[in-house]
């Protein structure tokens, strides 16, 4: 298995479980400012690397694995710069947005119920 990035979770907005309602998931690196910080679950990033993950590999929250199906022109340098991306759980083959990585549909619930300030997310290669 190939590691694109892992990072531990520092914080969870209190907009995050809306947001997620509606098939999105964003992450910002430690030192969001505080009006993303609402919407976003806030990390510390232990590895990354310089190459983005494909359509077929695997997200990772806790031992929830979510296949992804699009990553947009500029998704993985902003994730590898500032550790922010948006994921959306609409599992379309093309992403809507340049710095969003589609994944496969999950229902919010069982995305939140992963969710917690210690809790590792993955990006690896399938």
């Amino acid at each position: 298995m190939s590691l694109n990035y892992s990072t531990i979770v520092s914080a969870i907005g209190p907009e995050v479980g809306d947001l997620l309602e509606g098939g999105v998931l964003i992450l910002f690196g430690a030192g969001a400012p505080p009006e993303l910080a609402e919407i976003a679950v806030t990390h510390e990033p232990q590895a990354v690397s310089p190459e983005a993950p494909k359509p077929g590999d695997k997200v990772t929250i806790g031992d929830l694995a979510i296949t992804i199906t699009a990553v947009g022109a500029s998704a993985w340098n902003k994730m590898v710069e500032i550790g922010h991306v948006s994921l959306s759980f609409t599992g379309a083959a093309s992403a809507d947005r340049p710095g969003e990585i589609s994944v496969e549909v999950v229902p919010a619930e069982t995305v939140l119920a992963k969710l917690a300030p210690g809790a590792r997310i993955t990006f690896a290669a399938a």
